[in-house]
């Protein structure tokens, strides 16, 4: 972007004139609040994942039912970014921003105490709804204060900081379980939201000056969506981050009956595992950041992150289906932390590629990014379970038709081997 438009944005974070380089390291506490409201989603699914044999019991519900509790919140935060992404574009980040925080913890508290499935449902559809405005004014913010591999590079920092959340957070949900039932997972993450909003507030001032935002109504906002998709390049690493995500989500969905039902686990050693593959994914993110953007392009990176995710699909779907026989727990809790920890190359890159092709409408290139993963993994969600409770080959098979469907649509629209028009 350009020198005059940097100087200005780095006004807006600390409130002073500042140099660039000096700016950046004074950002720190901007970095981690952005890490914060990144984690939002991983807090809002992974917290809860621990409970839901439990909510299946308690809410006499059927596990396809409760399900449809993560799917709600996954189609509300794909749902929400649509109108928040544009929205930040036109009026700044910070407004849209604290609007959606406090609608989250309201709907948060109340999923704590509602009496049924469908009412759950609803309420998660509105919390998703309300928490999508931090995932994507977080993916605009980085794309307001930088470029190119420096972007990809911040990206990854963001996945060791957000990364943290899926790590602890069913450890955090399986020792909750252990004190109270499952509603107190929702006062738990309704007190992290306050916690959240009030640090937004203090401490992330804005970073869209006026003069560069959008004019205009809900009429341009879909014009300026419909100008990105039109950008074949820019639809392929949407849709190939996208689909790489409901992947992921697949794993989400159905893991903790695979572990738990399947496999006998307890919820403390559900948690471990889902710990261990969330440490994975962080790692594989950091050697991304740190080793590889700037020496290695960010395609080829990409490419062998979803190549990896397509093999890893693919011995799970051969280990689930009995081809090499009874395998147990450990070869396929291995598969389920290679695939993964693949997802640490295919994430931030997705997004810093997309992003560098739309440097003047981050909010709502943002949104689309975030909204065609959300989407296509609630798509994802209750097909894991299509088959009962008893056997893990449905998840396998998802993953491999999203995976598989990733890469195609990397190497056709996107086209690595080509100069990027």
């Amino acid at each position: 972007m350009p020198e005059s438009g940097q100087k200005t944005t780095r006004e807006h974070i600390t409130g002073t004139p500042v140099a660039v380089p000096a700016a950046r390291r004074a950002s720190l506490l901007v970095t981690l609040v952005l890490g914060g409201l990144t984690a939002l989603p991983p807090l809002s699914m992974d917290m809860y994942l621990p409970a839901l044999p439990e909510v299946t019991r308690s809410l006499t519900a059927p596990a396809a039912t409760v399900q449809l509790t993560l799917t709600a919140c996954l189609a509300g935060m794909a749902l929400g970014q649509l109108v928040v992404g544009p929205m930040s574009d036109k009026w700044g980040r910070r407004r849209p921003l604290l609007a959606g925080m406090v609608v989250y913890v309201l709907a948060t508290a109340v999923c704590a105490f509602v009496p049924g499935a469908e009412l759950l449902i609803a309420f998660r559809l509105l919390q998703g709804l309300a928490g999508a405005a931090g995932i994507v004014i977080a993916r605009a913010v980085v794309r307001d204060l930088y470029d190119g591999v420096e972007m990809a590079r911040f990206f990854s920092t963001l996945m060791l900081i957000s990364g943290v959340a899926p790590v602890i957070a069913p450890l955090i949900g399986g020792q909750i379980l252990r004190v109270t039932d499952w509603r107190g997972v929702f006062h738990v993450l309704a007190v992290i939201g306050v916690l959240l909003t009030v640090v937004v507030w203090r401490f992330l001032h804005e970073t869209l000056p006026p003069e560069r935002r959008q004019e205009g109504g809900v009429g341009q906002a879909l014009r300026t969506m419909r100008g990105l998709l039109a950008d074949r390049v820019f639809t392929g690493y949407m849709l190939a981050g996208g689909l790489a995500f409901a992947a992921l989500f697949a794993y989400i969905s159905a893991s903790p009956f695979v572990v738990q039902e399947i496999y006998g686990a307890s919820p403390q050693t559900f948690s471990l595992l889902f710990g261990l593959n969330s440490i994975g994914l962080v790692a594989v993110g950091q050697i991304n950041g740190k080793l590889l953007v700037g020496r290695v392009s960010l395609d080829k990176a990409l490419g062998f992150g979803l190549s990896v995710i397509l093999l890893a699909a693919t011995a799970l779907l051969l280990m689930t289906s009995g081809v090499f026989g009874d395998v147990g727990l450990v070869p396929v809790a291995a598969g389920l932390f290679v695939l993964m920890s693949a997802m640490g190359l295919a994430m931030p890159n997705t997004n810093a590629q997309a992003l560098m092709r739309t440097p003047h409408a981050a909010g709502s290139a943002s949104a689309l990014l975030g909204t065609s993963s959300f989407l296509i993994g609630a798509i994802a969600s209750p097909l894991v379970g299509i088959a009962g409770e008893r056997t893990a080959v449905p998840m396998a098979v998802v993953q491999l038709a999203c995976a598989a469907a990733s890469l195609t649509c990397f190497l056709l629209l996107c086209r690595p081997w080509r100069p990027t028009p």
